[in-house]
Protein backbone atom coordinates (compact mmCIF):
# COMPACT_ATOMS: atom_id res chain seq x y z
CA UNK A 1 0.00 0.00 0.00
CA UNK A 2 1.09 3.46 -0.78
CA UNK A 3 0.58 6.39 1.62
CA UNK A 4 0.60 9.41 1.11
CA UNK A 5 3.21 10.30 2.61
CA UNK A 6 5.05 7.66 -0.08
CA UNK A 7 3.74 8.90 -2.92
CA UNK A 8 5.76 8.12 -5.84
CA UNK A 9 6.26 8.09 -9.82
CA UNK A 10 5.21 4.66 -10.70
CA UNK A 11 3.51 2.85 -13.68
CA UNK A 12 -0.12 2.38 -13.79
CA UNK A 13 -0.72 -1.56 -13.24
CA UNK A 14 -4.01 -3.21 -13.76
CA UNK A 15 -3.82 -5.55 -10.11
CA UNK A 16 -2.73 -2.33 -8.31
CA UNK A 17 -5.32 -2.15 -5.41
CA UNK A 18 -4.97 0.58 -2.57
CA UNK A 19 -6.46 1.17 0.52
CA UNK A 20 -8.26 4.83 1.11
CA UNK A 21 -6.21 7.49 1.47
CA UNK A 22 -3.75 5.99 -0.58
CA UNK A 23 -2.48 7.41 -4.07
CA UNK A 24 -0.04 6.98 -7.41
CA UNK A 25 1.37 9.15 -10.04
CA UNK A 26 2.24 8.80 -13.53
CA UNK A 27 2.66 10.59 -16.69
CA UNK A 28 -0.24 9.77 -19.38
CA UNK A 29 1.05 9.30 -23.58
CA UNK A 30 -0.27 12.77 -23.62
CA UNK A 31 2.25 14.27 -21.14
CA UNK A 32 0.03 15.51 -18.75
CA UNK A 33 0.67 14.20 -15.42
CA UNK A 34 -2.55 11.99 -13.95
CA UNK A 35 -2.70 11.22 -9.88
CA UNK A 36 -5.14 8.93 -9.40
CA UNK A 37 -6.49 8.22 -5.30
CA UNK A 38 -8.66 6.34 -3.79
CA UNK A 39 -11.24 7.76 -1.44
CA UNK A 40 -13.17 4.65 -0.42
CA UNK A 41 -15.20 1.29 -1.70
CA UNK A 42 -18.69 1.08 -3.12
CA UNK A 43 -20.82 -0.71 -0.52
CA UNK A 44 -22.42 -2.58 -2.80
CA UNK A 45 -19.72 -3.94 -5.09
CA UNK A 46 -16.67 -3.56 -2.94
CA UNK A 47 -14.74 -2.05 -5.77
CA UNK A 48 -12.17 1.22 -5.33
CA UNK A 49 -13.89 4.13 -5.49
CA UNK A 50 -11.09 5.89 -7.42
CA UNK A 51 -10.33 10.02 -8.39
CA UNK A 52 -8.19 11.85 -10.78
CA UNK A 53 -6.36 15.00 -10.75
CA UNK A 54 -4.21 16.26 -13.63
CA UNK A 55 -1.56 18.86 -14.26
CA UNK A 56 1.27 19.97 -16.40
CA UNK A 57 4.04 18.76 -14.03
CA UNK A 58 5.40 16.24 -11.17
CA UNK A 59 5.80 18.30 -9.04
CA UNK A 60 2.61 20.07 -9.37
CA UNK A 61 0.03 16.74 -9.51
CA UNK A 62 2.10 15.70 -6.24
CA UNK A 63 1.61 19.08 -4.40
CA UNK A 64 -1.95 18.57 -5.29
CA UNK A 65 -2.14 14.86 -4.44
CA UNK A 66 -0.33 15.54 -0.98
CA UNK A 67 -3.01 18.41 0.06
CA UNK A 68 -5.62 16.00 -0.59
CA UNK A 69 -4.74 12.90 0.93
CA UNK A 70 -3.91 14.96 3.67
CA UNK A 71 -7.35 16.23 3.55
CA UNK A 72 -8.99 12.21 3.33
CA UNK A 73 -6.67 11.39 6.26
CA UNK A 74 -8.09 13.85 7.72
CA UNK A 75 -11.35 12.90 7.33
CA UNK A 76 -12.10 16.58 5.85
CA UNK A 77 -11.97 15.70 2.06
CA UNK A 78 -15.39 16.02 0.18
CA UNK A 79 -15.95 14.74 -3.43
CA UNK A 80 -16.15 17.48 -5.55
CA UNK A 81 -19.93 16.45 -6.95
CA UNK A 82 -21.17 16.75 -3.66
CA UNK A 83 -19.09 20.07 -2.32
CA UNK A 84 -21.13 23.04 -1.88
CA UNK A 85 -19.62 26.51 -2.72
CA UNK A 86 -18.97 27.29 1.10
CA UNK A 87 -17.11 24.37 2.09
CA UNK A 88 -14.46 24.88 -1.47
CA UNK A 89 -14.23 28.38 -0.29
CA UNK A 90 -13.46 27.01 3.48
CA UNK A 91 -10.56 24.47 1.90
CA UNK A 92 -9.23 26.81 -0.40
CA UNK A 93 -8.82 29.36 1.89
CA UNK A 94 -6.84 26.97 3.80
CA UNK A 95 -4.73 25.10 1.67
CA UNK A 96 -4.79 27.41 -1.42
CA UNK A 97 -4.33 31.16 -0.64
CA UNK A 98 -0.12 30.42 -0.80
CA UNK A 99 1.85 32.87 1.00
CA UNK A 100 -0.24 36.59 0.96
CA UNK A 101 -0.04 39.24 3.43
CA UNK A 102 -1.69 39.05 6.38
CA UNK A 103 -4.10 41.84 5.18
CA UNK A 104 -5.17 40.79 2.22
CA UNK A 105 -6.33 36.83 3.49
CA UNK A 106 -8.43 38.93 6.08
CA UNK A 107 -9.85 40.70 2.90
CA UNK A 108 -10.21 37.44 1.25
CA UNK A 109 -12.10 36.08 3.82
CA UNK A 110 -14.07 39.22 4.50
CA UNK A 111 -15.49 38.90 0.70
CA UNK A 112 -15.95 35.15 1.05
CA UNK A 113 -17.97 35.69 4.60
CA UNK A 114 -20.10 38.69 3.82
CA UNK A 115 -21.16 38.46 0.03
CA UNK A 116 -20.11 34.45 -1.33
CA UNK A 117 -21.03 32.60 1.16
CA UNK A 118 -24.34 34.00 2.64
CA UNK A 119 -25.05 34.39 -1.27
CA UNK A 120 -24.22 30.97 -3.05
CA UNK A 121 -22.59 29.17 -0.31
CA UNK A 122 -25.28 26.36 -0.49
CA UNK A 123 -25.14 25.75 -4.13
CA UNK A 124 -23.34 23.46 -5.05
CA UNK A 125 -20.01 23.57 -6.64
CA UNK A 126 -20.56 21.57 -9.80
CA UNK A 127 -24.00 23.22 -10.69
CA UNK A 128 -22.61 26.83 -9.91
CA UNK A 129 -22.99 28.43 -13.55
CA UNK A 130 -22.47 32.87 -14.79
CA UNK A 131 -26.27 33.25 -13.78
CA UNK A 132 -26.02 32.47 -10.26
CA UNK A 133 -22.72 34.24 -9.45
CA UNK A 134 -24.03 37.46 -11.96
CA UNK A 135 -27.09 37.75 -9.98
CA UNK A 136 -24.51 37.74 -6.55
CA UNK A 137 -22.75 40.81 -8.26
CA UNK A 138 -26.09 42.26 -8.99
CA UNK A 139 -26.99 41.75 -5.19
CA UNK A 140 -24.30 43.56 -3.76
CA UNK A 141 -24.89 46.81 -5.26
CA UNK A 142 -27.80 46.67 -3.34
CA UNK A 143 -28.25 48.02 0.30
CA UNK A 144 -28.57 45.59 3.12
CA UNK A 145 -28.06 44.97 6.73
CA UNK A 146 -25.25 43.56 8.70
CA UNK A 147 -24.10 42.95 12.01
CA UNK A 148 -21.06 44.88 13.61
CA UNK A 149 -19.25 43.95 16.88
CA UNK A 150 -19.43 47.71 19.13
CA UNK A 151 -16.50 47.91 21.49
CA UNK A 152 -18.27 46.84 24.32
CA UNK A 153 -18.43 43.24 22.54
CA UNK A 154 -22.20 43.65 21.54
CA UNK A 155 -23.57 43.11 17.88
CA UNK A 156 -25.55 45.93 16.30
CA UNK A 157 -27.49 45.98 13.26
CA UNK A 158 -26.54 48.61 10.80
CA UNK A 159 -27.37 49.82 6.96
CA UNK A 160 -24.37 49.03 4.83
CA UNK A 161 -24.56 51.02 1.63
CA UNK A 162 -24.45 48.61 -1.56
CA UNK A 163 -21.07 48.27 -2.89
CA UNK A 164 -19.41 50.35 -5.38
CA UNK A 165 -18.30 49.50 -9.23
CA UNK A 166 -14.75 49.18 -7.68
CA UNK A 167 -15.87 46.97 -4.45
CA UNK A 168 -17.55 44.70 -6.86
CA UNK A 169 -14.31 44.15 -9.31
CA UNK A 170 -12.39 43.43 -5.84
CA UNK A 171 -15.49 40.94 -4.81
CA UNK A 172 -15.18 39.16 -9.15
CA UNK A 173 -11.19 39.17 -7.95
CA UNK A 174 -11.94 36.97 -5.17
CA UNK A 175 -14.60 34.24 -6.63
CA UNK A 176 -12.48 34.04 -9.79
CA UNK A 177 -9.14 33.01 -7.85
CA UNK A 178 -11.84 31.12 -6.17
CA UNK A 179 -13.02 29.32 -9.16
CA UNK A 180 -9.62 29.35 -11.02
CA UNK A 181 -8.14 26.59 -8.93
CA UNK A 182 -11.58 24.60 -8.62
CA UNK A 183 -10.59 24.58 -12.40
CA UNK A 184 -7.01 23.55 -11.94
CA UNK A 185 -7.86 20.47 -9.79
CA UNK A 186 -10.67 19.77 -12.39
CA UNK A 187 -13.46 19.83 -9.71
CA UNK A 188 -15.48 22.31 -12.40
CA UNK A 189 -14.76 21.89 -16.26
CA UNK A 190 -14.40 25.92 -16.62
CA UNK A 191 -14.75 28.93 -14.91
CA UNK A 192 -18.26 30.22 -14.22
CA UNK A 193 -16.56 34.18 -13.43
CA UNK A 194 -15.46 34.65 -16.83
CA UNK A 195 -18.98 35.04 -18.91
CA UNK A 196 -20.35 37.62 -16.08
CA UNK A 197 -20.40 41.29 -16.51
CA UNK A 198 -18.83 43.72 -14.20
CA UNK A 199 -20.32 47.51 -13.39
CA UNK A 200 -18.42 50.37 -14.96
CA UNK A 201 -15.87 52.17 -12.67
CA UNK A 202 -16.91 55.89 -13.23
CA UNK A 203 -13.60 57.57 -12.49
CA UNK A 204 -13.82 59.82 -9.50
CA UNK A 205 -13.35 63.98 -9.68
CA UNK A 206 -10.35 64.75 -7.56
CA UNK A 207 -10.22 68.16 -5.65
CA UNK A 208 -6.97 69.20 -4.75
CA UNK A 209 -6.88 72.39 -2.44
CA UNK A 210 -5.78 75.25 -4.45
CA UNK A 211 -5.36 79.02 -4.87
CA UNK A 212 -6.53 80.91 -2.06
CA UNK A 213 -7.84 78.07 -0.42
CA UNK A 214 -4.76 76.02 0.36
CA UNK A 215 -3.42 79.71 1.96
CA UNK A 216 -6.46 79.24 4.43
CA UNK A 217 -6.50 75.73 4.85
CA UNK A 218 -2.65 76.00 6.09
CA UNK A 219 -3.51 78.89 8.68
CA UNK A 220 -6.43 76.79 10.20
CA UNK A 221 -4.82 73.56 10.65
CA UNK A 222 -2.17 75.55 12.64
CA UNK A 223 -4.70 75.61 15.69
CA UNK A 224 -5.71 71.30 15.27
CA UNK A 225 -4.44 69.05 17.04
CA UNK A 226 -2.95 66.91 14.03
CA UNK A 227 -2.71 69.97 11.75
CA UNK A 228 1.29 68.96 11.67
CA UNK A 229 0.05 65.77 10.21
CA UNK A 230 -1.81 67.25 7.39
CA UNK A 231 0.96 69.99 7.03
CA UNK A 232 3.20 67.26 6.43
CA UNK A 233 0.48 64.69 4.04
CA UNK A 234 0.02 67.84 2.12
CA UNK A 235 3.81 68.08 1.34
CA UNK A 236 4.59 64.73 0.60
CA UNK A 237 1.39 62.70 -0.79
CA UNK A 238 1.48 59.58 1.50
CA UNK A 239 -1.59 57.66 1.84
CA UNK A 240 -3.75 57.74 5.32
CA UNK A 241 -2.01 54.55 6.02
CA UNK A 242 1.21 55.43 5.35
CA UNK A 243 1.65 58.71 7.41
CA UNK A 244 -0.11 57.16 10.44
CA UNK A 245 2.26 54.03 10.22
CA UNK A 246 5.41 56.85 9.66
CA UNK A 247 8.25 55.82 12.44
CA UNK A 248 10.82 57.51 13.52
CA UNK A 249 13.40 55.23 12.09
CA UNK A 250 11.92 55.89 8.30
CA UNK A 251 12.82 60.04 9.00
CA UNK A 252 16.58 60.94 7.91
CA UNK A 253 16.99 64.61 8.80
CA UNK A 254 20.59 64.15 8.06
CA UNK A 255 19.96 63.32 4.25
CA UNK A 256 16.64 65.14 4.35
CA UNK A 257 14.48 61.98 3.18
CA UNK A 258 11.08 59.73 4.27
CA UNK A 259 11.66 56.02 3.63
CA UNK A 260 7.80 54.94 3.12
CA UNK A 261 8.01 50.93 4.13
CA UNK A 262 4.96 50.10 5.96
CA UNK A 263 1.41 51.24 6.44
CA UNK A 264 -0.55 51.43 9.59
CA UNK A 265 -3.96 49.97 9.00
CA UNK A 266 -7.13 48.55 11.11
CA UNK A 267 -7.98 44.73 9.37
CA UNK A 268 -11.19 44.48 7.47
CA UNK A 269 -13.16 41.86 9.67
CA UNK A 270 -16.61 40.24 9.21
CA UNK A 271 -18.58 41.84 12.15
CA UNK A 272 -16.31 44.58 12.53
CA UNK A 273 -13.21 44.86 15.51
CA UNK A 274 -10.02 44.25 13.34
CA UNK A 275 -7.30 45.13 15.07
CA UNK A 276 -4.46 47.87 13.47
CA UNK A 277 -1.80 46.35 12.22
CA UNK A 278 1.54 47.30 10.19
CA UNK A 279 1.85 45.56 6.86
CA UNK A 280 3.65 46.68 3.32
CA UNK A 281 2.79 49.42 1.38
CA UNK A 282 0.45 49.83 -1.77
CA UNK A 283 2.02 47.26 -4.59
CA UNK A 284 4.71 46.03 -1.96
CA UNK A 285 6.36 48.98 -3.35
CA UNK A 286 9.13 50.64 -0.57
CA UNK A 287 10.16 54.05 -1.83
CA UNK A 288 12.28 57.15 -0.46
CA UNK A 289 10.92 60.98 -0.62
CA UNK A 290 13.41 63.78 -0.66
CA UNK A 291 11.27 66.23 1.31
CA UNK A 292 11.44 70.09 1.31
CA UNK A 293 13.35 71.18 3.95
CA UNK A 294 9.95 72.84 5.39
CA UNK A 295 8.50 69.73 5.92
CA UNK A 296 11.59 68.49 7.64
CA UNK A 297 11.69 71.17 9.78
CA UNK A 298 8.21 69.83 10.77
CA UNK A 299 9.19 66.97 11.79
CA UNK A 300 12.37 67.75 13.91
CA UNK A 301 9.87 69.77 16.13
CA UNK A 302 7.81 66.91 16.39
CA UNK A 303 10.79 64.84 17.81
CA UNK A 304 11.93 67.42 19.85
CA UNK A 305 8.36 67.89 21.14
CA UNK A 306 8.23 64.07 22.03
CA UNK A 307 11.21 63.79 23.60
CA UNK A 308 10.20 66.59 25.71
CA UNK A 309 6.79 65.05 27.03
CA UNK A 310 8.35 61.90 27.61
CA UNK A 311 10.94 63.50 30.26
CA UNK A 312 7.92 65.37 31.86
CA UNK A 313 5.50 62.41 32.14
CA UNK A 314 7.95 59.70 32.29
CA UNK A 315 6.41 56.17 32.36
CA UNK A 316 2.71 57.28 31.31
CA UNK A 317 4.33 58.26 27.79
CA UNK A 318 4.39 55.53 25.29
CA UNK A 319 4.96 55.47 21.84
CA UNK A 320 6.11 51.75 22.00
CA UNK A 321 5.84 51.69 18.41
CA UNK A 322 8.23 55.11 17.59
CA UNK A 323 5.54 56.65 15.34
CA UNK A 324 5.94 60.05 14.32
CA UNK A 325 2.36 60.76 14.94
CA UNK A 326 0.65 59.76 17.89
CA UNK A 327 -2.38 60.74 19.97
CA UNK A 328 -2.07 62.90 23.42
CA UNK A 329 -1.39 59.77 24.94
CA UNK A 330 1.43 58.54 22.72
CA UNK A 331 -0.71 55.48 21.49
CA UNK A 332 -1.18 55.15 17.78
CA UNK A 333 -3.51 57.80 15.61
CA UNK A 334 -6.79 56.40 14.74
CA UNK A 335 -7.77 56.78 11.11
CA UNK A 336 -11.37 57.84 12.11
CA UNK A 337 -10.51 60.72 14.41
CA UNK A 338 -7.98 62.08 11.77
CA UNK A 339 -10.96 61.93 9.57
CA UNK A 340 -13.14 63.61 11.79
CA UNK A 341 -10.88 66.62 12.42
CA UNK A 342 -10.11 67.33 8.47
CA UNK A 343 -13.96 67.46 7.55
CA UNK A 344 -14.23 70.03 10.39
CA UNK A 345 -10.93 72.10 8.87
CA UNK A 346 -12.35 72.42 5.03
CA UNK A 347 -16.26 72.76 6.00
CA UNK A 348 -15.17 75.66 7.77
CA UNK A 349 -13.37 77.34 5.00
CA UNK A 350 -15.98 76.40 2.05
CA UNK A 351 -14.67 72.73 0.93
CA UNK A 352 -16.57 70.40 2.39
CA UNK A 353 -16.23 68.08 -0.54
CA UNK A 354 -12.48 67.20 -0.10
CA UNK A 355 -11.78 63.84 1.30
CA UNK A 356 -7.97 62.96 3.03
CA UNK A 357 -7.01 61.36 -0.34
CA UNK A 358 -7.10 65.42 -1.75
CA UNK A 359 -4.06 66.04 0.28
CA UNK A 360 -2.43 63.04 -1.97
CA UNK A 361 -4.12 64.70 -4.75
CA UNK A 362 -2.73 68.48 -3.73
CA UNK A 363 0.75 67.42 -3.06
CA UNK A 364 0.45 66.09 -6.90
CA UNK A 365 -0.56 69.11 -8.19
CA UNK A 366 1.78 71.40 -6.51
CA UNK A 367 4.68 68.99 -8.10
CA UNK A 368 3.81 69.01 -11.28
CA UNK A 369 3.32 72.59 -11.14
CA UNK A 370 6.31 73.73 -9.69
CA UNK A 371 7.59 71.96 -12.51
CA UNK A 372 8.82 68.33 -11.43
CA UNK A 373 8.93 65.56 -13.88
CA UNK A 374 6.10 63.24 -14.51
CA UNK A 375 8.56 60.19 -13.31
CA UNK A 376 9.38 61.41 -10.18
CA UNK A 377 6.01 62.22 -8.96
CA UNK A 378 4.78 59.02 -9.77
CA UNK A 379 7.29 57.49 -7.90
CA UNK A 380 6.94 59.45 -4.93
CA UNK A 381 3.05 58.70 -4.94
CA UNK A 382 3.77 55.28 -5.01
CA UNK A 383 2.47 54.53 -8.13
CA UNK A 384 2.57 51.22 -9.77
CA UNK A 385 2.92 53.21 -12.87
CA UNK A 386 3.81 56.38 -14.89
CA UNK A 387 0.68 55.94 -17.19
CA UNK A 388 -1.42 55.62 -13.89
CA UNK A 389 0.06 58.84 -12.82
CA UNK A 390 -0.87 60.40 -16.14
CA UNK A 391 -4.02 59.23 -16.15
CA UNK A 392 -5.50 61.01 -12.83
CA UNK A 393 -2.64 64.31 -13.33
CA UNK A 394 -3.02 64.37 -17.22
CA UNK A 395 -5.34 67.62 -17.27
CA UNK A 396 -2.68 69.35 -14.91
CA UNK A 397 0.38 68.29 -17.40
CA UNK A 398 -2.17 69.56 -20.19
CA UNK A 399 -2.24 73.51 -18.46
CA UNK A 400 1.33 72.62 -17.91
CA UNK A 401 2.28 72.84 -21.95
CA UNK A 402 -0.46 75.90 -22.11
CA UNK A 403 1.52 77.86 -19.50
CA UNK A 404 4.80 76.67 -21.59
CA UNK A 405 3.75 77.44 -24.79
CA UNK A 406 2.69 81.04 -23.49
CA UNK A 407 6.58 81.13 -21.78
CA UNK A 408 7.46 80.23 -25.86
CA UNK A 409 5.94 83.01 -27.43
CA UNK A 410 7.01 85.85 -24.61
CA UNK A 411 10.23 85.17 -24.96
CA UNK A 412 9.86 85.07 -29.14
CA UNK A 413 8.70 88.47 -29.12
CA UNK A 414 11.44 89.19 -26.80
CA UNK A 415 14.04 88.53 -29.05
Amino acid sequence: MITYREVKRMPKKSNTRNAQGSGTIRQRKDDLWEARFTVGRNPATGKQLQKSIYGKSEKEVRKKLTAILNSIDEGTYMEPEKMTVAAWCDLWLKDYVGAVKKTTLEQYRYQIESYIKPSIGAVKLTALNSPIIQKMYNDAQKPRKEKRKQRNGKMKVVDVAGLSAKSVKNLHGVCHRLMDQAVLLRFIRSNPCDPCKLPRIEKKEIHPISGEYLKQFLEEIKQDYYGDLFYVDTFTGLREAEIIGLCWDCVNFKKGTITVKRQFKRERKVGGGGDFLFTTPKNDKERVIKAAPSVMAVLQKIKSQQANLKLSTGHQWTNEKDLVFVNDAGGHVVDSTVYRHLKEIVARIGIPETRFHDLRHTYATLSIQSGDDIKTVSENLGHATVAFTLDIYGHVTEQMKESSADRMERMIKSL
